[in-house]
């Protein structure tokens, strides 16, 4: 039943070594333990309804231990970043980051319901890395190419319309700084791999 999914204490050793490997993938403190199942996001989110599982629903079955469910679950996929949830959860809980946290574990253990998502995700990080902001000619095209390739000749039209405007440029152009900005993804990086290893969880697979 699903009030029994997240009743508290139930496998609490398993329950807390995912909310910490999410916590400690979030960066900051989440507040995750403290969800009152009250459900103020689902009632706030615009985008519930397409939802594998409300917010509060996800956070009920992660306390539960219940991790497959969780990283397999379209609801962080479907989150907006609007914030409607955040700003009006009563408990504070970061609820955006902690989507974005369980997005971030799917991907790197291969559990994400989709690839789409997950490929434009990595080819929009791709770009910043290389170039320091979004590239959209090539971002469209690479990913495009892979999922949606027949899609392309019917955008066209539209795409040389907004390069010929000037609204989108054709060649990429790397922003002044980039290494300091490299150098800022590469500690992130590993202060988020640091937090992953000194989890329970991650000292076990280590």
């Amino acid at each position: 039943m699903p009030a029994a999914i997240g009743t508290p204490g139930q496998g609490a050793a398993l329950d807390q070594r995912f909310v910490d490997e999410i916590e400690a993938t979030t960066g900051i403190t989440a507040r995750l333990e403290s969800c009152i199942q009250c459900g103020t996001c689902g009632g706030s989110c615009p985008s519930a309804a397409d939802m594998d599982h409300t917010p509060r629903m996800l956070f009920a079955l992660a306390r539960a231990g219940l991790r497959d469910a969780v990283l397999r679950s379209n609801t962080p996929w479907m989150c907006l970043s609007c914030y409607f949830c955040a700003v009006r959860c009563p408990q504070e809980i970061h609820i955006p980051d902690v989507l974005y946290a369980i997005k971030s574990i799917a991907a790197r253990a291969g559990c994400a319901p989709e690839t789409v998502g997950v490929d434009f995700a990595r080819t929009f990080v791709s770009n910043i890395e290389h170039y320091g902001r979004s590239y959209e000619v090539g971002l469209v095209t690479r990913h495009y190419l892979r999922h949606y390739a027949t899609r392309l000749p019917g955008m066209a039209p539209m795409g040389i319309g907004m390069v010929t405007k000037g609204r989108m440029g054709f060649i990429p152009h790397k922003i002044r700084g980039i290494e300091g900005l490299r150098a800022i993804l590469a500690r992130a990086a590993a202060l988020e791999a640091t937090a992953r290893r000194e989890t329970p969880a991650g000292r076990e697979t280590a």
